[in-house]
């Protein structure tokens, strides 16, 4: 009798998708029959022990059968982006000073207007978000 995965090149297989980036690890002995969500034999490749024992160290790629090391692509968030980010923080410390009867400092003051600057599209120079401020409440006056 047959295995189910006679079809494929290993019992040990590495799927991947269109770029070559392995997307998953299989072991078809451990199925009695073919699982509904594992591809086509033409997407998937048989793994060496060495690649098999290490698969768990990092992504993987697999070219014509030869496996390697992949490193993903690095993502960069727009600062615009990164700014209407920080506005959620800066919202909860404007919660938290009206809560605590307190108001924001000049250097908060001064870091909220710049966020807001980049966060509209005004400021179209800055290249990196400020710092935000090591203090950000201060007593209110009576």
């Amino acid at each position: 009798m047959s295995m189910w995965y006679s079809a494929y090149p290993s019992a040990r297989l590495a799927v991947f998708g269109s770029d070559g980036v392995v997307t998953g690890w299989v072991e078809c002995s451990q199925f009695a029959e073919k699982p509904d969500w594992l591809p086509a034999a033409d997407q998937t490749a048989e793994v060496p022990d060495a690649v098999w024992e290490n698969r768990a160290t990092g992504y993987w790629q697999v070219a014509n059968g030869v496996f390697s090391q992949y490193t993903p692509p690095t993502v960069t968030v727009p600062l615009k982006t990164q700014a209407v980010s920080a506005q959620a923080w800066i919202q909860q410390q404007a919660n938290l000073a009206a809560a605590m009867g307190e108001t924001f400092t000049a250097d908060m003051k001064t870091y909220v207007q710049a966020i807001a600057a980049i966060a509209s599209g005004t400021d179209t120079t800055s290249t990196a978000l400020p710092a935000q401020p090591a203090d950000v409440m201060a007593a209110a006056s009576a």
